[in-house]
């Protein structure tokens, strides 16, 4: 169908340049020549235009492919292309074009016949250029004009939350597999956003030659399956792309700038990069940690003691939730569950720790 068209457009452009000159040039020529008989159909506009559409296409018919393919390369380009970045960049190069066309006017003044006829010329396309780059690449400053001050939106968090924000996910969280759980129990509102890239990482990693990253990304494709078709929630598949950035992270950290989202992961790295770049994150370790249970000095409960600690006599077992229990004298207790007695508790940035001794212990004292 392209091709078709391609081919139209060349015999209707040669059409308009027969039409235009063709039937002209003929009459002229007879004249020199002293052929002043010739009919009228044969030097008239309309078979000019006849005779421009058919030399026209035939001598520039070897082009047609190689427009066709320039055609179909920049279709592709603009369909990746940031709808946001090609709004602010055509706005940018309008802009441009219209101070180009200002000055131009008063350009146009000078009678030097070098200056008005070339100086147009260079300063539409410099102009153009320049707008279209400030305004594709300044597109946040110019957005952030226009959004409200930190007191206005710490107002409307508090009305609306984040249930209105995209969330963006990532592909650690995605691998993980707590965030379907999370949708399903529906402490997670609003929309989800899979971006393209990132499912291209997913693919890269399920097609591994090393087993345990080929199961991590067969894993991660189940789970953005389970969440788009078992779970009642919106899900987004974003088709853009950032062809200028190479890192994964950093071209989600540009698309929830973009989209005013959030980003949802459990990569400590990212969540810095996030607080450094002002996008807010939704850290899936962080909402586990705030989740455990509350354990105090005193209380008792009843483990398992599961193996040895690394210091003399201790033995190790572990809550429900996974945090880990140092036990004092529990080594001769490896394989039994017994009643202990918590003693301290330790938060350190891998998570909590709690220490506690046997409560028979507790008696004999």
């Amino acid at each position: 169908m392209m091709k078709k068209i391609v081919q139209l457009v060349l015999a209707f452009t040669g059409g308009i340049i027969g039409y235009l000159f063709i039937a002209d040039m003929t009459h002229q020529a007879t004249e020199f020549i002293g052929l002043n008989d010739l009919p009228g159909w044969l030097v008239n506009g309309y078979t000019g235009a006849v005779a421009g559409a058919i030399i026209f296409y035939f001598l520039f018919l070897w082009s047609v492919d190689p427009i066709v393919r320039f055609i179909q390369l920049l279709e592709d380009r603009l369909m990746n292309f940031p709808i946001a970045d090609l709004i602010f960049g055509t706005v940018g190069l309008g802009v441009g074009l219209l101070l180009a066309f200002l000055i131009t006017v008063a350009v146009n003044n000078i009678e030097i016949a070098i200056i008005s006829a070339i100086v147009p010329i260079i300063l539409t396309l410099l102009l153009g250029y320049l707008g279209f780059q400030v305004g594709y690449k300044k597109k946040d400053e110019i957005v952030g004009l226009f959004r409200p001050s930190s007191e206005e939106k710490n107002a409307a968090a508090i009305t609306d939350g984040y249930s209105l924000k995209p969330k963006l996910l990532d592909t650690s969280v995605i691998i993980d597999g707590r965030i379907a759980d999370i949708c399903q129990t529906g402490f997670l509102e609003g929309k989800l956003v899979i971006p393209g890239f990132v499912l291209e990482e997913l693919q890269h990693i399920a097609d591994s030659s090393d087993t345990l990253k080929r199961n991590r990304g067969r894993r991660g494709l189940d789970i953005l399956k389970r969440i788009q078709q078992d779970i009642p929630v919106e899900v987004e598949i974003y088709e853009g792309d950032f062809e200028e950035i190479q890192e994964v992270d950093s071209k989600l950290v540009k698309l929830a700038k973009v989209m005013d989202g959030l980003v949802v992961t459990n990569d400590f790295n990212l969540n810095k990069v996030c607080d450094l770049q002002g996008v807010e994150v939704l850290n899936i370790n962080d909402l586990a940690n705030a989740v455990k249970p509350v354990v105090l000095p005193g209380e008792e409960m009843t483990i398992q003691i599961i193996k040895d600690g690394k210091e003399q006599n201790q033995g190790i077992g572990y809550l429900e939730d996974g945090t880990m229990i140092v036990v004092e004298g529990g080594r001769n207790a490896i394989g039994k569950s017994i009643d202990v007695i918590v003693t301290s508790v330790l938060q350190t940035s891998a998570g909590r720790m709690i220490f506690a001794k046997p409560k028979s212990m507790e008696k004999a004292q």
